[in-house]
């Protein structure tokens, strides 16, 4: 677990995401995720849904996609927290190909419309490199909207454009296909002491 003071002075909880057993903890986590991930698309996020996109369906994929791979250990999330609110999340993807084991794909980096700007995916992304870091992986990869508010914050620490292909996929609310900015960054192995 890691506490970050965030610019708006308040204290957010980052730690990786450990389904509970208990049933009631697991829906108010999977809840969480939901109203994050249902927000950020209606907000205009290019993160693979269009509209209209229900909570429902939001769900779904929290608990149809994410929570088997993360039960299997072929994915790893983290949540950004103010008490019990959740304000953001980011997802690790581990399980590549038996040639791809050094690496790791970024996906899903969310932050709540109501508390973006405020370092929530900075400090994500920290806490995201140093678990892929003693995963033993040394490249992290990404996609990204070319043009998104998410590209500038992903250069700034340190990602760099492999390049771009124009009509990628369909943006949220409309039917144009839009540009996809492929992005990646090497990082140091950890050394053992």
């Amino acid at each position: 677990m890691t506490n970050v003071r965030l610019q708006w002075d308040a204290l957010v909880t980052i730690e990786e995401w450990r389904p509970e057993p208990s049933a009631s903890r697991l829906k108010h986590e999977l809840d969480g995720l939901a109203e994050v991930l249902h927000a950020c698309v209606h907000a205009g996020a290019s993160v693979s849904f269009i509209l209209p996109f229900t909570l429902a369906e939001a769900l779904d994929f929290w608990q149809a996609r994410v929570l088997p791979s993360v039960l299997a250990g072929e994915r790893r999330v983290l949540i950004a927290h103010s008490e019990e609110q959740i304000a953001g999340t980011v997802q690790l993807i581990l399980g590549l190909p038996p040639n791809q084991q050094h690496r790791a794909e970024v996906a899903k980096l969310l932050v709540h419309p109501d508390v973006r700007r405020r370092g929530i995916g900075h400090a994500l992304m920290e806490r995201l490199e140093t678990i892929a870091q003693s995963e033993g992986r040394t490249l992290l990869t990404l996609d990204t909207r070319t043009g998104d508010s998410a590209e500038p914050l992903y250069h700034s620490i340190g990602y760099q454009l492999a390049g771009v292909i124009p009509g990628y996929a369909r943006g949220p609310a409309s039917p144009d296909l839009e540009p996809t900015s492929f992005m990646y960054k090497h990082l140091l192995p950890l050394r053992s002491t």
